[in-house]
């Protein structure tokens, strides 16, 4: 039997052919292909301004020094999530500030948020785990509250939506990645929703070391910037990409029901494992994953799954255990829920090629190991 990965991209050949393209333009790099892809993202996001770079980590860390955040601000985020989430807010001299998950969502608990804010606290950086949003309504009700700005990690959510709007189409700054596990790739990439023109000139700045252009030899430099942008090769990925976006969403919820269908409502009672949320609406199924009962070892279960030729992923490892953050301060039983989850978390495959067969494979492979 073949090797089922947890993820994998499906590049058609029509992309193909048009990175092909662009490799014969002889204009690779950020060129008309990037313009026509941001102007389609914008487009999706209701006309809302978005530029693309070349990561969804980038992006916040851009959105963080847009919104003036620096050394001595407070950033509150989830300690699940890929440790960039984290990574940013030290990258811009400010101090990270974890609460911990809600048990059921595995996003950041919003009680807990809230509870965290203090006179230092500037913005929140929630995640939208496995694609799944935060309750929209609440977080800002917050932030407006406390007059933060927000910074949506929704690198996992393009496709995802709140209450009939798409993620990105309202609220902050909005991140999104690109990268090749998520539901449309640019094999490496992300865009920035943002709020007006004035962000928009600052974002092109950080993202081309501070420069700006006027004339045919005009130049200034009065930020300092890096080198952040996307490539037209990725952005013809990218395009390729973004017209299969409603069918990929619409795919992988019905992978995601043919799982829960296959589990059957018997499995967590027998198991001791938990599914997560059933939530066809606004999830776009980045994920489908499941916590593991205490009992089994992830290690074990990730290796026999292997031997079953199988691919199980791992998202996330809780971010204060990290050595680095250790070393500010954190420490083991801050945040038991998110260190519970982080201990038992994995994730299973999911991907658009897939077919009801596999998923029913993967579920006859979990059972068996669950006993």
């Amino acid at each position: 039997m073949s090797f089922l990965p947890f993820s994998k991209p499906t590049i058609d050949e029509a992309t193909i052919a048009e990175v092909g393209n662009v490799l014969r333009s002889g204009w690779i790099t950020s060129g008309p292909k990037v313009a026509e892809f941001e102007q389609q993202l914008s487009d999706y996001f209701g006309g809302r301004p978005v530029r693309t770079f070349n990561s969804g980590t980038c992006t916040m860390e851009i959105a963080l020094r847009i919104a003036g955040i620096g050394p001595g601000d407070e950033v509150i985020t989830t300690p699940i999530s890929w440790v960039a989430t984290a990574n940013v807010i030290l990258e811009v001299g400010a101090t990270p500030v974890f609460a911990d998950i809600d048990p059921v969502t595995r996003n950041i608990d919003l009680d807990k948020l809230e509870a965290a804010i203090n006179s230092r606290t500037r913005a929140i950086i929630p995640v939208y785990l496995a694609g799944k949003p935060v309750d929209m309504d609440r977080l800002y009700a917050i932030a407006a509250k406390y007059r933060l700005r927000v910074i949506e990690d929704a690198a996992q959510a393009i496709g995802a939506s709140w209450q009939g709007k798409p993620i990105g189409s309202f609220g902050d700054f909005v991140s999104f990645s690109f990268q090749a596990n998520k539901n449309i790739t640019t094999s490496e990439g992300g865009c920035l929703v943002l709020n007006d023109e004035d962000e928009v000139r600052l974002a092109e700045k950080y993202r081309l070391q501070g420069v700006t252009r006027s004339g045919w030899d005009g130049i200034e430099v009065d930020v300092l910037g890096g080198k952040f942008n996307m490539t037209d090769i990725a952005a013809a990925i990218g395009l390729g990409q973004f017209a299969q976006l409603d069918a990929i969403t619409a795919r992988r919820r019905q992978l995601a029901q043919h799982y829960f269908e296959c589990f059957g409502t018997d499995f967590e009672a027998q198991s001791g494992a938990k599914l997560p949320p059933q939530d066809f609406t606004n999830t776009n199924w980045h994920l489908f994953q499941l916590e593991l009962p205490a009992r089994m070892s992830r290690a074990n279960f990730m290796a026999q799954m292997k031997e079953r030729d199988i691919g199980i992923g791992y998202h996330y490892a809780p971010i204060h255990l990290f050595k680095l953050y250790r070393e500010r301060g954190f420490h083991e039983g801050m945040f038991p829920i998110a260190e519970r989850v982080g201990r038992q978390i994995v994730s299973l495959p999911m991907f658009y090629a897939m077919n009801e067969a596999d998923v029913e494979r993967v579920v006859r492979a979990v059972r068996e190991l669950l006993g």
